[in-house]
């Protein structure tokens, strides 16, 4: 069972910065893609941003510039750097790991860890 486990959420006033760390583990491709998204209350889970083990990477334009997306290969960890942090960034953000297995497409997520920008 493919399972991941965020940390690094939390609360900080805006401009600050914050790292949030997912490790994953179980049986997975070596070809994969780990990413980061986000809900807000009262909005639908949206992508921030993803990275493939290949280096492909993808931002959501209101992040490009302020968030950094790297990961660890051998370790399946994917982290997101977050700096000058916004209120409009305030979400739980969910880890998701996807990748082709057998001619089938998995997908996992992870709890969300919340990340609160105060005024």
């Amino acid at each position: 069972q493919v399972q991941l486990v965020e940390s690094g959420g939390g609360l900080v006033q805006a401009g600050g910065s914050l790292r949030l760390s997912c490790a994953c583990s179980g049986t997975i491709s070596s070809s994969n893609t780990m990413g980061w998204y986000r809900q807000a209350p009262g909005n639908q889970r949206a992508l921030v941003a993803t990275m493939h083990t290949g280096g492909q990477i993808n931002y959501v334009d209101s992040v490009k510039g302020r968030f950094t997306i790297s990961r660890d290969n051998i370790n399946h960890i994917v982290y997101l750097e977050m700096n000058s942090l916004e209120p409009e960034d305030t979400a739980v953000y969910y880890c998701n790991i996807n990748f082709i297995l057998f001619s089938r497409r998995y997908d996992y997520w992870g709890q969300g860890t919340q990340v609160t920008v105060s005024s």
